[in-house]
């Protein structure tokens, strides 16, 4: 599972945390069944605080995504219906158009020019399609 975590913007690390899981639970990166990392785990890798990871776990838990299981850790359930899975996943690219839009807008605001723009953007993209195909194999091979 991959997350992460952009320290001095203003949305909270708790809902970048929770929207990154939910996402991949939407998009099937995250299947049914698998266990997630656990708290303690989470929190060190990310470095935050044990109580944010709680509460993004409880969160999602209310949402019906997980399910925490005393003792045995935090499992990824099963989408209730494809058209759930749909609504949610239409949610998540809404959120993302909008927080692309505002990244875009910041970049322009900073100076940086179109083809700067699109360049900072082909790097990142191959970086993170790298980052999430290996994570897959190493996943896969555990």
């Amino acid at each position: 599972m991959y997350i992460r975590i952009e320290r001095g913007v203003s949305t909270p690390i708790s809902r970048q945390i929770a929207e990154q899981i939910r996402a991949q639970c939407l998009a099937g990166l995250l299947e049914a069944g698998q266990c997630l990392p656990s708290v303690r785990q989470l929190a060190k890798e990310l470095v935050v605080n044990v109580n944010t990871v709680v509460r993004v776990y409880e969160r999602l838990a209310a949402e019906g995504l997980v399910e925490m299981r005393h003792g045995e850790g935090t499992f990824v359930l099963q989408p209730s219906a494809a058209k759930d899975l749909a609504a949610g996943l239409k949610q998540q690219r809404e959120q993302f158009s909008r927080d692309f839009q505002a990244v875009v807008r910041r970049g322009l605001l900073l100076g940086l020019n179109v083809p700067e723009l699109r360049r900072m953007l082909t790097a990142t993209a191959s970086d993170a399609k790298s980052q999430i195909s290996k994570e897959n194999r190493s996943e896969k091979s555990s």
